[in-house]
């Protein structure tokens, strides 16, 4: 791979920003630049909506196998440069190779998913019991959407929005993260070549990002708002998407319990636990946060686990043989950091790791903490990172109550031999997705989303298509 694309895209050109500002992109293995991205302003906000609003009526009169066509292209060419784009996801985010790889095939499968779910065009037919009049109810294109996405899955939280809108119909704006812009830039050539027209997906990278997604959304042609990030941003982000009535999808924080009951099998927890605590090294906002483990298997359940994140690698990501890379960004680091040093002032053990290295690059080992307190800020925030804080239980009733003890309802994991117990448990939770003896819950076809603070909407599956489409009825008699 050689140099990197950092300009603003809009209307199927590369620009820079309307001031000339950029930002730098850091590679947070050796915190030496990558390269500097053109920041877009407000001005170029109005670009891309422009370009959106004249890609716009071609776009939705499409057919859906045409869309569908299109989408399926790009799964080929993604796939065929797959390996550039996990090495490019590595350089600016930090993870591992393996794990870098796997969001590379997570990213394209939504592309593939959406072509085939493109031509499901479903709608019905019928007959108003009380008046005799037709009932004719179909989907028609949402309008143009504004995508915004976090830095911890540089390419699928893209290709996760960006796919069902063009399956549905509509252009869009993707405003990325700043720590991670260049992932999503180097997807446009491939849109391109798949058939993709000027003006249906635009790019715009900023370090203003409360000045041009606030503009955007004041601006009434936008008629979507997708958005990947905090709770606390997604609050401000449906403040601003009111005074338009712009229809909100909203994927926002979590505090995942991770539930192992005492007749579950202690090598698969511990295995479920390895993928849901520590994929993308902690840094998403499903990794297990709160590690529930009855009493009666406790012990042998942590030796287990510590065995299992000892075995792990730290270094840079591109490296062979890497498990572990760094985190994002000094921010991210030093909060893990906090909530560890935070827990073992308050009662917790240090089994193995927490202690911070020192060097370039924002590394922090695999950390297992026991005996964590209710008290410990890591268990009341998302850790963000590869420290697993565990605790003990004695009863269903009392671990249901604890788990769902959060305003957070995204993602809850429970591991049993007993499926009876396991559907009865899954339940009582309160959150949206459930891994039952499973420690992945992400899959491009099945809807992904949560409740309470956690969120509005699903991305993914069949419902993923519905936040980019509007229901029509008409009404008619013959």
């Amino acid at each position: 791979m050689t140099g990197f694309l950092n300009k603003l895209y809009i209307s199927g050109s590369w620009r820079g920003a309307s001031d000339g500002a950029t930002f730098e992109v850091m590679n947070p293995a050796d915190e030496t630049v990558l390269t500097r991205v053109a920041s877009g302003t407000v001005e170029d906000a109005m670009a891309c909506l422009d370009a959106a609003e004249s890609a716009l009526a071609d776009w939705a009169a499409r057919s859906p196998r045409e869309r569908g066509e299109v989408l399926r292209r790009a799964f080929e060419l993604f796939n065929d440069r797959i390996e550039d784009i996990a090495r490019l996801i590595t350089l600016e985010n930090g993870k591992a190779g393996a794990d870098a790889m796997g969001e590379a095939k997570y990213a394209g499968e939504f592309f593939r998913w959406y072509a085939e779910e493109a031509v499901r065009a479903e709608g019905y037919l019928g007959l108003a019991p009380a008046t005799g009049a037709r009932i004719l109810v179909h989907q028609k294109p949402a309008g143009i959407a504004v995508l915004v996405t976090p830095w911890n899955y540089p390419a699928a939280m893209g290709t996760r929005k960006i796919a069902p809108a063009l399956a549905a119909g509509c252009p869009v704006v993707i405003k990325p993260a700043s720590e991670t812009p260049l992932t999503m830039l180097a997807l446009m050539p491939i849109l391109e070549e798949a058939g993709v027209p000027p003006g249906v997906v635009n790019v715009l990278p900023s370090r203003s990002s409360g000045a041009v997604v606030g503009a955007m959304l004041a601006d009434s042609r936008v008629r979507v708002v997708s958005f990947t990030g905090s709770t606390e941003v997604g609050r401000k982000l449906l403040h601003a998407a009111a005074d338009n009535v712009v229809n909100p999808a909203m994927e926002l924080g979590g505090n995942a319990p991770f539930i192992v009951c005492k007749d579950a099998s202690i090598e698969s927890a511990a295995e479920g636990l390895m993928v849901a605590k520590m994929r993308n090294l902690g840094e998403a906002c499903t990794a297990a946060n709160r590690i529930y483990v009855h009493e009666d298997i406790e012990k042998p359940f942590i030796e287990c686990f510590t065995h299992k994140m000892a075995a792990l690698k730290m270094g840079n990501g591109l490296e062979d043989g890497v498990d572990v890379g760094p985190l994002v960004n000094a921010e991210t680091r030093d909060k893990v950091d906090h909530f560890v040093r935070d827990a073992v002032e308050k009662g917790a053990e240090v089994y193995l790791g927490g202690v911070r290295p020192n060097g370039p690059g924002f590394f922090y080992p695999p950390t297992v903490l026991v005996n964590v307190p209710d008290t410990a800020d890591c268990i009341n925030d998302e850790i963000f990172g590869p420290v697993a804080a565990i605790q003990k239980f004695r009863d269903e009733d009392e671990i249901i109550a604890r788990a769902n003890a959060t305003e957070y309802g995204l993602v809850a994991y429970l591991y049993t031999r007993d499926m009876a117990r396991g559907m009865k448990l899954s339940e009582q939770l309160e959150f949206g997705m459930i891994g039952l003896n499973r420690g992945l819950v992400s899959d491009p076809a099945a809807p992904f989303g949560g409740v309470k603070q956690s969120g509005l909407g699903r991305e993914g599956g069949k419902e993923g298509l519905r936040e980019f489409q509007e229901t029509q009825y008409i009404a008619t008699e013959w």
